[in-house]
């Protein structure tokens, strides 16, 4: 029997994207090649994107021979032969976010439950969202949560040694938590801080805040506010991290800190939680769904929540370690596309 052949819009890996869709791009399109139950043709985008898509990846479908299309983002192919599949990362304004909440992201997420054969989200959170918004394409709806692989683990690769990285950026020794990428306005680093400042009110556990991502207007200004809370020598801000050097702050940190005021997935939950480090989470959010009962839960909006929760993944570390690895083991890039392929067989 011959496999479905499908194309898959590799747009991700050659365009500029947020760094969470590259890596959702990533990780699914090689579990799917390396499983081989559906035959995947990588779509490499030329010239202008929204023409390629729209007009060369529907030639695609005949010259090629494909079962239909399945695109990592939103966007996809409206018109021609052949299936599609539409990827919805999240809906920021249902929680009153404006990045990416401008009408072409409106428009797309209100598109696929119409046209797509199938929409697919990474949290059951992203779900209810758009069911809630396009009931009658409810049906159409389907969870696959992204997986995490290497460098993200326990135990670093043989010869190398993850307190190098304690030097190469200057930190000190005191208990590290980890706020990744925590520079775009969404990330709610300034909720982090509050409740930082209240742990140091408190004479609670030496605590230094490690935020890595580029410089961006989002970070001064939280630089500021880290001024106004008297916080300068207990936060670092190292910039963008090579992957090896990410992967070793989250086995040493005892803490990563994701209070973002809307996320569809939270790679850094499940990076944190593969390194067996806990997470502080928000409550009712994608984030607090991906931890499960691994998440340090908290109300974002509450300092002194903040820093119950920043004390005791401190405090509770090892004990809470355990969790983490056996959540973790749950998200795996082969368990996605596994749920991916269903998908695809039962459409065709």
């Amino acid at each position: 029997m011959s496999r479905l052949r499908l194309g898959f819009d590799v747009s991700p890996l050659h365009a500029p994207h947020p760094p969470g869709v590259v890596r959702a791009t990533r990780g699914l399109v090689e579990a799917l090649e390396r499983r081989a139950v559906l035959e995947v043709v990588r779509l490499v985008p030329e010239g202008e994107l929204r023409s390629w898509r729209q007009r060369e990846l529907p030639r695609s479908v005949v010259r090629l021979g494909l079962r239909g299309i399945h695109s990592p983002v939103s966007a996809f192919p409206l018109r021609g032969p052949g299936l599609r599949v539409q990827t919805v990362h999240e809906l920021p304004w249902r929680h009153g976010v404006k990045e990416n909440a401008d009408w072409k992201h409106r428009a797309w997420a209100a598109l696929g439950p119409v046209r797509a054969d199938g929409v697919l989200c990474p949290s059951e959170h992203v779900a209810r969202d758009l069911r809630a918004r396009w009931l009658p394409g409810a049906s159409r709806i389907r969870v696959a949560p992204w997986g995490v692989g290497a460098p993200f683990s326990d135990l670093p690769e043989p010869g190398s040694v993850d307190e190098v990285v304690l030097g190469k950026y200057r930190l000190g020794q005191d208990p590290i938590v980890l706020c990744v990428g925590a520079v775009r306005e969404k990330k709610n680093l300034a909720g982090v801080l509050r409740g930082l400042a209240e742990v140091r009110k408190r004479h609670g556990p030496r605590i230094q805040l490690v935020v890595t991502g580029a410089q961006t207007p989002a970070l001064r200004r939280d630089l500021g506010l880290v001024s106004q809370l008297g916080l300068s020598r207990f936060v670092s801000t190292p910039g963008e991290l090579p992957e090896h050097d990410l992967a070793a702050l989250y086995r040493l940190a005892s803490a990563v800190a994701v209070l973002s005021h809307s996320e569809g997935f939270a790679f850094p939950v499940l990076e944190a939680l593969a390194s067996g480090t806990p997470a502080v989470v928000s409550r009712d959010s994608a984030q607090a769904e991906l931890a499960g009962c691994a998440g340090v839960v908290v109300d974002p909006a509450d300092a002194a929540s903040v820093a119950d929760g920043l004390s005791r993944a401190v405090l509770e570390r090892e004990t809470l370690r355990f969790d983490a690895l056996e959540r973790a083991a749950a998200f795996t890039w082969d368990a996605c596309a596994q749920q991916v392929e269903a998908l695809w067989q039962a459409l065709a």
